[in-house]
């Protein structure tokens, strides 16, 4: 009964995979949609070349999101690479009342909190072609040390086992494809005829 709501009512859209699955490129295209609003995450992650602050994330030291967490603004929050990260409340609350689909990319780990909160939303995994492309993927970005890369293809290989666990899973194997599934599932495919995603 919720579902034909979806984009009336407002909701939350959680979207993960393993890291260079290609979700980022598939969440900024949704983005586009002035009914799509993105959950800026708080981490304490350092800041890479490029990035400010409360663009891509709130970046917090450690003491600070501690406190912030103790607060209860955060809805979740999890360690990641030994870093912390989380979704902040207010902005979600806020979004999913004006109608908006609160969009949230997070790992697993977070999804999967998120879910055991019961947290009402759409949740959708992302998933890579196979390994070897998700290897490819993440050699070249050239952002991570190689320790780092197969630190994050270990954790895709657990991270691929809990995939049965969301609402649904998109293979990204080709990112038009994916992304109209993904706007379908969401209720956002305006102009995307449903028979280009086979």
């Amino acid at each position: 009964m919720s579902a034909p709501e979806a984009t009336s009512s407002g909701r939350m859209l959680v979207i993960s995979g393993p890291s260079g699955c290609g979700k980022s490129t598939l969440c900024k295209r949704l983005l586009e949609d002035d009914r799509v609003e993105f959950s800026i995450s708080a981490t304490t992650r350092p800041m890479r070349e490029g990035e400010t602050d409360g663009r891509e994330y709130h970046f917090l030291d450690a003491d600070r999101f501690r406190e912030r967490v103790e607060a209860g603004d955060f809805v979740e929050w999890a360690e990641v690479h030994g870093n912390l990260y989380g979704t902040l409340r207010a902005p979600l609350d806020r979004a999913v009342a004006d109608g908006k689909i609160f969009l949230i990319e997070i790992d697993v780990q977070g999804a999967l909190q998120l879910k055991a909160l019961e947290v009402e939303g759409l949740y959708v995994f992302i998933s890579p072609p196979s390994a070897e492309v998700l290897r490819a993927r993440l050699e070249g970005r050239a952002t991570d040390s190689q320790p780092v890369i197969e630190r994050r293809l270990k954790k895709a290989a657990d991270e691929m086992l809990e995939a049965h666990r969301y609402d649904a899973t998109i293979l990204n194997d080709n990112l038009d494809r994916a992304f109209a599934e993904l706007q379908g599932l969401v209720g956002l495919s305006n102009g995307c005829p449903q028979g280009e995603a086979r």
